[in-house]
């Protein structure tokens, strides 16, 4: 699950918008936050958001797929392939994140 210091940076500098996003190392991928909450992993050099059933339709209607950390296994996390597209679309994004942050705000609730 490497991640380049290139391709986090890009991602945290399209982020921006929603104010200071942070990153922490861990298992060679990195975790994103956002005051605090934890919305995003990027790993092998792919963004990966949050999500629930209010915005998981989202991704599987762009056919990107859930998080799996051991491709071996059929184990997937709540966090699904941020396109190519959404991601180099700044307005676009702030949408797709501002949900994923939604989702972690939800479950930090629970």
């Amino acid at each position: 699950m490497p991640v380049s210091e290139e391709y986090l940076t890009y991602v945290i500098d399209q982020l921006e918008y929603l104010g200071p996003v942070k990153s922490r190392r861990m298992f060679g991928g990195a975790g994103l936050y956002f005051e605090g909450l934890f919305f995003a992993i990027v790993a092998d050099d792919v963004l990966y958001f949050k999500v629930d059933d209010s915005n998981r339709s989202d991704y599987e209607a762009e056919g990107m797929e859930a998080f799996r950390p051991f491709p071996d296994k059929s184990t997937a996390m709540g966090y699904y392939q941020v396109p190519i597209d959404v991601l180099e679309n700044k307005s676009v994004l702030r949408d797709w994140a501002g949900k994923a942050v939604g989702v972690a705000e939800r479950k930090a609730k629970k």
